[in-house]
């Protein structure tokens, strides 16, 4: 893959003078033209004016980009020959090559060279494939070193099946992703491929490490669709979450595994429920009363068609929001301070006690324990409201 060149470098210039020269004759060349250097080189020019033009050399300045290089730096070896010796060339400002130009005395281009300095590409890093619901097979690489050479450099990703197959090239390269590339026909499946990158310009070549997979390894898919959040009646800690399988992978004989992870609205901070399983379904719980949650949901296709290997994880899905319902507890105000303290502070131990138990041995996603749990909670609750009732009737 080649980087797109967006700037322009001057190649060539010439002009021509009627009555002097035939119009295919250069009056003026650059030499060399459009050389390829390393960074740190040094570089001679030289610009040779045609006698014809009746214009001296020490008449003559150069640019670099624009801008004019110091007299210091020239040479006059002929009356027609002017040269220029640049020492420790930095990289080239852009891949299309750096200008150097030859103007006469009253500023107009003779000719001009593109200058390419840079480095050989380094070996390719951190190789790594996918494969969307087994439709295809894309890989995604990092260049090596500090990743840019200053030149025009070509990656290619190439592959073939392990033990019979040919060579082949990867064409669909990514315009969004820079280094990646997808193997869209003749896949196979229950067949190791080789894969590996090839980087090369004009400096030099470098590849990467081989990497061996099974393209059923290695999938992925579509977040999970569906996702709802709801309150879980008036249980003011507790939301329930429910989704739906990835209907790409409908028809596949795996076993999938889940990951949810919620935050509060106002927070960037996520926490990450690991033990989600292969139901579809979870209930969170020791969430803040009244609070605004973001939930999001997604998938690993686990032993795709037999596959020993774990897939890859697919993108999270799209925040769904949802809200706790206020507690009572804050929302009693009429019951006497210094009672309804102790009694929220005895309320407030028992909740820690089994929120304790409830994280130790099986926190968010058994059904076991959250149907223990909301027996709890609803006894918990009663006895709550009863202990209002009889301080606000002895208060009465």
């Amino acid at each position: 893959m080649r980087r797109v060149v967006l700037d322009f470098c001057l190649v060539l210039l010439s002009l021509h003078t009627p009555g002097v020269l035939s119009l295919s004759t250069h009056v003026a060349i650059v030499y060399p033209q459009d050389p390829v250097l390393r960074v740190g080189s040094n570089l001679t020019a030289s610009c040779w004016v045609h006698p014809d033009l009746g214009v001296h050399a020490s008449s003559l300045f150069w640019t670099l980009n624009g801008q004019q290089v110091p007299g210091s730096l020239y040479r006059v070896l002929s009356p027609s020959n002017l040269s220029l010796t640049l020492v420790g060339l930095n990289a080239s400002r852009q891949t299309s090559g750096d200008n150097l130009v030859c103007h006469n005395h009253k500023g107009h281009i003779l000719a001009g060279s593109c200058l390419y300095v840079g480095m050989p590409p380094e070996k390719p890093v951190n190789l790594t494939c996918w494969s969307r619901n087994t439709k295809d097979l894309t890989c995604g690489w990092a260049p090596g070193g500090k990743g840019e050479t200053n030149i025009s450099t070509q990656y290619r990703l190439k592959y073939k099946l392990r033990w019979y197959g040919t060579e082949k090239a990867c064409e669909d390269y990514s315009h969004a992703q820079p280094y990646s590339c997808s193997i869209t026909q003749d896949l196979h499946l229950f067949t190791p491929y080789e894969i590996w990158v090839e980087a090369s310009n004009q400096l030099g070549r470098a590849t990467s490490d081989v990497i061996i997979l099974d393209i059923l390894d290695v999938v992925t898919t579509d977040p999970p669709s569906g996702v709802l959040v709801s309150r879980v009646g008036q249980l003011e800690d507790q939301l329930s979450v429910r989704w739906e399988a990835p209907p790409a992978l409908k028809d596949f004989l795996f076993q999938a595994k889940y990951q949810i992870r919620y935050r509060l609205e106002d927070s960037q901070d996520w926490k990450v429920m690991d033990d989600v399983g292969n139901q579809t379904s979870c209930r969170l719980a020791g969430l803040r009363p009244g609070t605004v949650y973001f939930v999001q949901v997604r998938c690993n296709p686990v032993g795709i068609y037999g596959s020993r290997k774990a897939g890859i994880w697919s993108e999270w899905s799209h925040p769904t929001a949802a809200s706790t319902p206020h507690s009572e507890r804050l929302m009693s105000g009429s019951c006497d301070s210094k009672s309804s303290g102790d009694s929220n502070s005895t309320l407030r131990r028992e909740l820690k006690q089994f929120f304790g138990w409830v994280r130790k041995h099986a926190y968010g996603c058994s059904s076991m324990s959250m149907k223990l749990y909301d027996q709890w909670r609803v006894l918990m609750q009663k006895s709550h409201k009863t202990r209002n009732q009889v301080l606000q009737g002895d208060k009465s």
